[in-house]
């Protein structure tokens, strides 16, 4: 019995049939819950694909098909996709159409109250009531339209004549009408969000480059050196993006990402960055960002102080200012490279995070990219089983090459977190523009063992955990020591004294064809060792225990090898003991006596060498000096739609809740003279939008209430 909205859209009565069927679908609410369902699955799309991320780490994810695929359908960035801005924009259209054609009839509901009604139409209605009051019908009208105007209802009452006796009354009321304009509000509110979500979206930006000369900068190079085709006024009426400021710097330039490319914003003021604090927790994530900074207005040179920290924003001009994070300003650096192939020598290079040099041994040339350098390093380096790590002479060749370059963490101690220093990372291209990237950290760290250890990592592809080469300290914590025995490795004079060293300490004299045998052995293993010797010419890397592995698979048969594998281990870690000293001795260092803590550092010199033949670089290159300066990244928005947004989102929970919790009700009561002298014939009926217990409830107590003074109809 009330106004119901209708899925339907206008009825056009004129113009060409495809043009009213258009019109009709657009302005339907099927049309606009379409919309609102496709923007609803590209949302999830854009919550699940992670947006404007370079093309590379699509094609390193997905593959290149997929990658290709999301750069075409512009999945990658969603939320300016030139689509989502249509549908957003047919969403607001339809939208507003369905409020307009139901609004009129709505508000005009208001004014009905349905006193028309037939009387026999009241018997139809299932929740239903007839009595006999003690009161002639004109005193029971008076009387019902009172009580149902101080409950809150809005009444209305009409007198009827009756053919051949006194008249009747109806009357009439209702109440919840606030049900309907929940309708009004719920669909306003999602017209408000979206036109709020266009304004401060793109739509703007890409306007511009429509219509006013506007285009993207694809290039490289200086933010002064960009035209001004690229550069949005301060005028701008919206826009997001994103400025980084150094230590002691200024900025007035955002950067403003676009799919194929960026736009340069300039802001109406510079934000100059005096000091950036920020706090970590013990897990090494940052607990605290936050950024003093100051203000400077371009055209008055008015000054404002600020402080500016995580979902505390700073306001001028309006714009809004956050703090989005925190990057390096321009550290310098200086480095010092560690030999890692025979062939390498030592230098020294400088240079600033974020920029390159070109390094080259005459032939081959690379290019050095400074990309980080971090001070806090949270680590977890536990052992509680101790000892001195893996030891040579009982270690399985194959399962040692494989775990070696692993993750610096062990999966299998209890996580203990540690700050373990500063760390660099850079990147190392080649001439065919693939690179690498590299952590190195500056001081060596303490596994838990007792064992310092220089980290050097490495990954192939972002996406990738770093392994880690782990080079022991020395006694002067430094990696000398290892530099040291790697080079009297390469030096035949110092591989052969070594052996006879090693034959002197343990080689029988009373049997000197065990000495021969026993020297042959040991110059051999030595060799592979050292990559001089090779079982397998065509081998990429040469030397470590993969050549003795690969010496122990040709030449021994499978039965032996464990035994003969154990022989062999440890006179090479004997011979090995003889190359630390002579490096020690040719650097004017004091030999290392035979106990259990020159043991443990020989372990780890021979593992870090055999490894080194995995290292990809001919050097590493290790943090000797730096210093730091850092860089706030804000985020800077003039968003006019936000407002409009908050009015959409506040209109929204009010018509969802009067839609949910706000029941439309009518009532009816039909009064009539009765039978006997001075009493009134009522029958109630009583209507709502939606049967519950509690509408059941409120028609107990309304009958109670409106036809407690009645008479028993048999007396």
């Amino acid at each position: 019995m009330s106004v119901s909205v209708s899925t339907h859209g206008l009825r056009v009565r004129r113009g060409p049939q495809a043009l009213r069927a258009a019109v009709e679908l657009l302005s339907s609410m099927r049309f606009a819950i379409a919309l609102l369902t496709i923007i609803c699955i590209a949302s999830i799309i854009g919550t699940v694909l992670k947006q404007h991320e370079p093309l590379a780490n699509y094609v390193n994810q997905f593959g290149p098909f997929w990658a290709e695929v999301f750069r075409t359908a512009r999945l990658d960035s969603i939320y300016s996709a030139w689509w989502f801005l249509l549908i957003l924009l047919f969403l607001v259209v339809s939208t507003s159409l369905c409020v307009a054609r139901n609004t009129p009839r709505i508000l005009a509901d208001f004014k009905i109250y349905k006193e028309d009604i037939r009387a026999e139409s009241l018997k139809a209605f299932g929740q239903r009531a007839e009595a006999l009051l003690g009161e002639t019908p004109d005193a029971a009208a008076n009387r019902i339209g009172q009580l149902l105007a101080g409950g809150g209802w809005k009444v209305k009452l009409q007198r009827r004549d009756l053919p051949g006796r006194d008249g009747g009354w109806m009357v009439a009321a209702r109440a919840g009408g606030a049900h309907k304009l929940g309708y009004i509000a719920a669909h306003s509110a999602i017209v408000l969000v979206c036109i709020g979500g266009l304004l401060d979206g793109d739509l703007m930006v890409r306007a511009q480059t429509w219509f006013n000369g506007k285009s993207v900068f694809t290039g490289g190079g200086m933010i002064a050196d960009v035209a001004p085709q690229h550069r949005l006024s301060p005028n701008n009426p919206t826009f997001r993006g994103n400025i980084l400021v150094p230590e002691g710097g200024q900025s007035n330039i955002a950067i403003l990402n676009q799919s194929d490319g960026v736009l340069l914003q300039e802001l109406p003021f510079s934000i100059e960055l005096k000091k950036f604090v920020v706090d970590y927790y013990s897990t090494g994530m940052p607990k605290l960002f936050a950024s003093e900074v100051v203000l400077h207005d371009r055209a008055t040179g008015e000054q404002k102080t600020a402080r500016i920290e995580v979902n505390h924003p700073a306001s001028w001009k309006g714009i809004e200012i956050y703090q989005s994070s925190f990057d390096d300003g321009g550290s310098s650096v200086k480095l010092k490279s560690v030999p890692m192939a025979a062939v390498a020598r030592p230098f020294e290079v400088e240079g600033t995070i974020g920029s390159s040099s070109e390094l080259t041994n005459g032939q081959e040339k690379l290019t050095l990219e400074y990309t980080a350098l971090r001070l806090i390093n949270v680590e977890n380096f536990a052992d509680p089983q101790g000892g001195s790590g893996a030891d040579v002479r009982k270690v399985d060749l194959g399962h040692a090459l494989e775990s070696r370059l692993g993750a610096a963490n062990k999966v299998n101690k209890p996580k203990v977190l540690r700050n373990i220093g500063p760390s660099i990372g850079y990147k190392l291209r080649d001439a065919a523009g693939q690179a690498r990237e590299y952590q190195n950290y500056m001081v060596p760290v303490d596994t838990g063992d007792g064992s310092p250890m220089f980290l050097l990592g490495v990954r192939d592809k972002p996406e990738q955990p770093f392994r880690y080469l782990r080079v022991p300290a020395d006694e002067n914590g430094s990696m000398d020591g290892f530099v040291a025995m790697r080079a009297a490795l390469a030096d035949a004079d110092l591989r052969a004294r070594a052996v006879e060293r090693y034959l002197a300490r343990a080689a029988d004299p009373a049997r000197p064809e065990l000495a021969g045998q026993l020297r042959t052995s040991a110059t051999r293993a030595l060799a592979l060792f050292a990559g001089v010797e090779r079982v397998k010419p065509d081998s990429e890397r040469a030397g470590g225990w993969q050549a003795i592995a690969d010496f122990m698979e040709a030449n021994v048969p499978q039965g032996e090898r464990e035994r003969a594998g154990t022989v062999l281990v440890r006179i090479l870690n004997d011979v090995l003991f003889e190359v630390l000293n002579l490096s020690r001795e040719k650097a004017g260092l004091a030999a290392l006596a035979p106990d259990e803590k020159s043991q443990a550092f020989l372990t780890q010199a021979v593992l870090a060498i055999s490894d080194a033949a995995f290292y990809p670089a001919p050097m590493a290159l290790m943090l000797t000096d730096f210093k730091q300066v850092q860089a706030s990244v804000f985020q800077v928005a003039r968003a006019p739609g936000k407002n409009v947004v908050y009015l959409g989102c506040l209109l929204l929970i009010v018509g969802i809740f009067a839609m949910l919790y706000v029941r439309e009700r009518r009532l009816w009561v039909w009064l009539t003279p009765g039978s006997a002298v001075g009493g009134t014939s009522a029958t109630m009926a009583f209507s709502v939008n939606r049967k519950t217990m509690d509408s059941d409830r409120e028609f107990e107590h309304l009958k109670d209430r409106l036809l407690a003074t009645h008479k028993d109809p048999a007396s």
